[in-house]
C-alpha cells in the first residue's frame, strides 16, 4: 500500500512540474494602449513620465526576446508552439510602446516643452 502511495505523490508532483513549465515557458510583456484616454491633459512633466514608462515598457519587451531567458527556454523544450505567439506578442508590445512615445513626443512638441 505504501508503494502506491509514493508513486500516486511523484506522478502527482510530475504533473504539476510540467504545468508550471508550461505556464512559464510564454512571456507576456505588456501592450500598451498607443492613445491614453487622458493624454491631451498632461503637463510636459506627466508627458515625460509617460514617456519613459514607454521606453521601459520597449526595453522589457526587447529584454524578452533574449532566447536565453528562461521563458524562451521553456517554450522551445516543451511549448514550441508557445514561441511562437510569444514572439508575436513580444513584437507587438514593442511596436505600441514606440508608437506610444512618439504620440507623446508629438503632443510634447504640440505644447511647446
Amino acid at each position: 500500500m505504501r508503494l502506491k502511495c509514493g508513486k500516486y505523490k511523484m506522478k502527482k508532483f510530475l504533473i504539476t512540474l510540467n504545468l508550471f513549465i508550461f505556464c512559464i515557458s510564454c512571456a507576456s510583456p505588456t501592450v500598451m494602449n498607443v492613445i491614453g484616454p487622458n493624454d491631451n491633459n498632461l503637463d510636459c512633466k506627466g508627458l515625460s513620465v509617460e514617456i519613459t514608462k514607454a521606453n521601459k515598457y520597449a526595453d522589457e519587451a526587447q529584454e524578452a526576446k533574449k532566447m536565453s531567458k528562461p521563458h524562451n527556454i521553456g517554450a522551445l523544450l516543451f511549448f514550441l508552439p508557445g514561441m511562437g505567439f510569444t514572439m508575436k506578442n513580444i513584437e507587438e508590445a514593442s511596436k505600441a510602446a514606440k508608437d506610444r512615445a512618439i504620440h507623446l513626443n508629438q503632443l510634447k512638441k504640440d505644447k511647446n516643452c
